[in-house]
């Protein structure tokens, strides 16, 4: 019943619609919008989020792929590294070469306190101290850690270290030796010198870049492959991970990744100063003998004596078994010629 003074049927009033004219009101302002949309605008629209979608997806996976991966403790469970068997692999890997002190000599050399300074195109890198001490150097890490560092080139912190650091190379090392190599560090003596910065500027100072240039340049096959005998096989493995001689005698690219279609061809010195020699068959025609003679000695074929950087190679492959260094002679004659 209507309140009194009111109509059954109110007629409508100004400003208002019966429920049936709102309707067909709503209906002709949403076929207006669509008549006023832009042709093909829907399909962009979805076009537009099938390319965000696939952004979102393809950053993800380059994040994933790019991201440090260090070794967990479960990697490496059950393995006891030998600080007898650490030495040879010390020597063989040239690690004081790089991380004793500038110009140290004699036992000063095992004291790895870095500052060494080399030079290259994308800035200068600065040794760190590897010592065992607990504060400034590597005492008290784990094997996990120093795994990772050796071979993965991921910090303890996990950020990714610059290539410098040949773990490239030392990647393709067994962990039993990364695991003796440890053992015999942790008994050398230890330093308190502070690390020092790399000097490296913008954008080489990114180091999250580095897990591209990982992506694209670390890891593989060996750089020699086929069947070798096993001398020869011994020989790849020393020099292509334990004493990463294609690091300095290989040529880079512009972001500073190994040539290896001239493996072992010869490199211009990233200090500038002189080229590092091709020592595959195509320019070093010494014999198996010769060449075993001067990684003993340092002489070569026309009594020459070595020098440069060389001459710590030498004294530290010297300290390997014979069999060693006859095993680097023998693969070097199967390295493939760089003219």
């Amino acid at each position: 019943m209507p309140l009194s003074g009111q109509s059954a049927n109110p007629e409508p009033g100004p400003g208002t619609f019966p429920p049936r004219a709102r309707v067909v009101v709503l209906q002709g302002s949403r076929m207006h919008r669509r008549l006023n949309r832009q042709p093909g605008q829907g399909q962009h629209m979805r076009i537009g989020r099938i390319i965000l979608g696939l952004l979102i997806i393809g950053a993800a996976g380059a994040w994933y792929l790019t991201s440090p991966k260090p070794l967990s403790d479960a990697d490496v469970a059950g393995v006891t590294g030998d600080a007898t068997r650490g030495a040879l692999v010390f020597h063989a890997a040239g690690c004081a070469s790089c991380h004793m002190a500038d110009k140290a000599v004699g036992e000063a050399q095992l004291v790895l306190s870095g500052g060494q300074r080399f030079a290259t195109a994308f800035g200068t890198f600065v040794a760190p101290n590897i010592s065992p001490d607990p504060e400034h150097g590597i005492g008290g890490w784990t094997l996990a850690a120093f795994a990772s560092a050796v071979q993965r080139g991921v910090s303890p912190e996990g950020q990714h270290y610059y290539p410098a650091f040949p773990y490239a190379a030392y990647g393709r090392a067994t962990l039993q030796d990364v695991a003796d190599l440890k053992a015999y560090m942790d008994d050398l003596p230890a330093s308190p010198d502070p690390s020092q910065p790399h000097e490296v500027g913008f954008p080489f100072n990114i180091r999250a870049s580095l897990g591209g240039w990982k992506f694209l340049f670390a890891g593989g096959d060996w750089a020699v492959p086929g069947n070798l005998t096993p001398t020869e096989a011994r020989g790849r493995y020393i020099a292509e991970a334990l004493a990463h001689c294609g690091e300095c005698h290989t040529p880079r690219n512009a972001l500073g990744g190994l040539d290896r279609a001239r493996w072992l061809g010869g490199a211009p010195n990233p200090s500038g100063k002189g080229t590092i020699p091709n020592i595959t068959p195509g320019k070093l025609t010494w014999s198996e003998a010769e060449i075993l003679e001067y990684l003993t000695t340092g002489f070569t074929p026309e009594y020459d004596s070595v020098g440069g950087e060389m001459v710590h190679v030498v004294e530290n492959l010297a300290k390997l078994p014979a069999g060693d260094r006859q095993a680097i002679a023998a693969y070097l004659k199967r390295v493939p010629a760089v003219e």
